[in-house]
Order: C-alpha cells, then structure tokens, then sequence
C-alpha cells in the first residue's frame, strides 16, 4: 500500500477548463450507467493499491454529472433528488469511493441553493457548471459533538475572514478546486452562527494532507486541512444557519445521498459475487446441481440479497420522491414526511450494504477469500461509510413519529 503522504495544497489536476453540460434526467443516469461501467473495471485494483483518483475525479467533472442539480434557470439540468439518488447508485456500484466524492459536493450545491445570495449564486453554479467542483472540511477534532466548530473564523477590519485551524476526514479534497468549511461566526453575533466559507485549495495557507488510512473507503481522499491564516473574501461565505430557521429539506437531502452510496455498494458486492458463481464457483456435492449457478442452495441465498438490496433501492426511490414533492410544496409536515423516508431509506441501505457484501462469500466459498480478488472491499467500502450516520438513530426518529406523532427536527442532519 503506498504510504499517505502530505503535500501543501495547488491547483487540482482534476479541476477541467470546461465540463460538459447534461440537458435531462434522461442524458444524466445514461451518462452515469457510462461512466460507473468504466469505474468498476479499475475498481479493485485502485482500492488495493490506494490509488487515489485524480483522473477519474477529473473525467466525472468534465463529465457534467456533478452540475446537475444547478437550477435550468442558470443553465443547469435542474436534476430533482430521486433522479439524482439514481446517479448516485451507478457512480457508487462502478466504485464507492469515487462515488462518495460528489455527495459532499452536491451537499454545498444545496447550501448554494437555500442560503447564496442571488450574485453568490451566478458565481457558483457558474463554477459547478465549468466543472470547478466542491470538497468539503467540515469535520473537527475535540469537539463536544460533531455538530460544533472551533475552528477561528474572525471577521477582519477590510471585510474578509481570517480562518485558522484543522478540518479532519475532508472527503474530496485532493481533487477539488474549492474547498467550503463550516464554522462559527462570532464576529457579528456573540452566540455564534453557522456560517459556510468558500476557500480555493490554491489559496496561501492551506495545505491538504493525504493521511487518510480507514480500512475501506480507502480512496475517497478523506484527509486532514490545514488553514494557516487563510482569508476568506466575504462573497464567498454565506449563512448556512438559516436553513434551520424553518422547515428545510437540506438535511434529508445529504442523507438521502449516502443512502445511495450503501445501495450502489450493495448492488456492486452482488454483481461481482454472483459473476464468481458463474465462472469458479463449484456446486456442492450433495445436492447434484450440474453448476453452482444451478444449486438449489445458492439460488436461495442470492434471491434473499437480491431482495434485500432490491428493497433498500425501492425505500431510496419513495425517499427521492418525498424530498421532491416536500420541495414543491415546503410545510413542516412535508419536510418531515421527506426526513422519515430517507431515515427508512438510510437504515435499509446500511443493512443491504453490510449484510449482502458480507454474506456474499458463502455463494463462492473458500476461493472467494482469496487476496487477488479483493472481494472483501465491498465489505470494509460499507462498513467504512454506514458509519457516518449510525443506523440506530434513522430508528429512534422512526419509532418517536409511529409513537409520538414526532417528526424529525430540522439542524441538517436528519
């Protein structure tokens, strides 16, 4: 395994002069079948070796699939979330790690939507269009709770911010031309105030660090950010607090989206599985199948993952769905009948990725263990990602509301 190293910040090479713009929905999941197709035959050996995927990054900009949900009115394909979900599943089957890159992207597209400024706005779906695409360094260390910044974000006598700190686990940032943070500003407001910043990783100061060494997801770039007295122009931060003042749908959106990751993990452990039954795969002896295709038992056990996967896929469409129509129409019961169908959808997805990646070996037996395959990545890809947002808390909001009558509240994470 080549060893993480740690290389102050420049321009990303996976950053393209121009990107392709998609028109539909239609054009999106036949360009994402694509490039998911093209994902998965380098897969395995890019986890094996932790090659981190500059240039596949790079080709999925230029690509247009991640400007897709930039509003028609700004020349975007104006993507809703179910048909996004569907992208997502394709991206994440061809390879989990370069599919979990765009979700922190589109996850700031949505807080370019709800809170930027009309001039904000322009700027930014302008950079999403042009294939300049979002990282994320939100994640702290020593916290209280993950929900808590201590990152220093002063505001300063020019007009700009000064921020100075570390962000860990920043999922995307080798690849991305700009990085947005969150952090509190208490410049204005003494109790603090969510706010997101927009830095550029070419900006003196930062520096991205490849130490990320989890043992799946091994390639998602999700290191360490170091800001070294960055100043921040103040047309690049935008209240993000605001999105919680009211019924929002923000939350359910981001959630939704690593619900799509698990489903395409689920369906990619199931496509390689079910190829080694076809091709090396023997059938037990004792029950006479002519092929392990043909024995009994493991048609059995591959109908059950089927279904299990097939039921999270369809729980992940009906979350789409609900975010879509509670967008159309926002009240608070819309936006928490849209927090109730994603946490269903995430909680079905974390058990379909982690159980059928793991239950896949007894289709192929012993030689399914073998290192050269690399089956097991599947596994450590869900392991690693289901735990960003345990499953135990997608059933608490589900058994307070069927109890309660309780929905979901709106901080952004549910």
């Amino acid at each position: 395994m080549s060893a993480p190293t740690s290389a102050p910040a420049s321009a990303p090479t996976s950053a393209p002069t121009s990107a392709h713009v998609i028109a539909d929905a239609a054009e999106a999941l036949a360009v994402a079948k694509r490039f998911g197709a093209q994902l998965a035959e380098g897969d395995a050996e890019r986890d094996a070796e932790r090659r981190l995927p500059h240039a596949e990054v790079a080709a999925l900009a230029a690509s247009g699939l991640l400007g897709l949900t930039v509003p028609r009115s700004f020349g975007g394909a104006g993507l809703g979330a179910r048909d996004l979900g569907e992208v997502f599943v394709e991206l994440a089957e061809g390879d989990s790690s370069v599919g979990q890159v765009p979700q922190n992207h589109y996850f700031f597209v949505d807080v370019v939507h709800h809170v930027g400024t009309l001039e904000q706005q322009r700027f930014f779906y302008g950079e999403v269009l042009a294939g300049r695409h979002f990282a994320n360094a939100l994640s702290e260390r020593g916290s209280k709770t993950a929900w808590e910044y201590d990152i220093r974000f002063e505001r300063q006598p020019d007009g700009r911010y000064l921020v100075d700190g570390v962000k860990h686990y920043g999922t995307g940032t080798p690849f991305a031309p700009w990085i947005p943070i969150y952090a509190t500003d208490r410049s204005e407001d003494p109790d603090g105030r969510l706010v997101a910043a927009w830095v550029e990783a070419s900006d003196p100061g930062v520096t991205v660090q490849d130490d990320w060494i989890g043992m799946g997801q091994r390639t998602t770039g999700s290191g360490t950010v170091r800001f070294e007295g960055v100043l921040v122009d103040a047309d690049r931060v935008m209240p993000a607090g605001r999105m919680f003042e009211q019924a929002e749908t923000f939350g359910a959106f981001g959630n939704f989206l690593h619900a799509a990751i698990d489903v395409g993990i689920a369906w990619a452990a199931l496509r390689d599985a079910t190829e080694l039954v076809r091709t090396v795969a023997r059938p037990w002896p004792e029950f006479g199948a002519p092929s392990a295709a043909q024995d009994p038992l493991i048609t059995q056990e591959v109908g059950d993952l089927v279904l299990r996967t097939r039921a999270a896929h369809a729980l992940l469409r009906e979350a789409g769905a609900a975010i879509d129509a509670a967008r159309a129409d926002l009240t608070e019961e819309s936006a928490g009948e849209a927090s109730l169908a994603v946490a269903a959808a995430r909680a079905a997805a974390d058990t379909a990725a982690v159980s059928v990646s793991s239950d896949v070996f007894a289709l192929v037996g012993t030689r399914s263990a073998a290192k050269p395959l690399n089956l097991d990545r599947h596994w450590r890809n869900a392991r690693t990602h289901t735990l960003h947002d345990p499953r135990r808390s997608k059933l608490q909001h589900l058994g307070r509301h069927a109890l309660l009558d309780v929905y979901p509240p709106a901080n952004g994470w549910v």
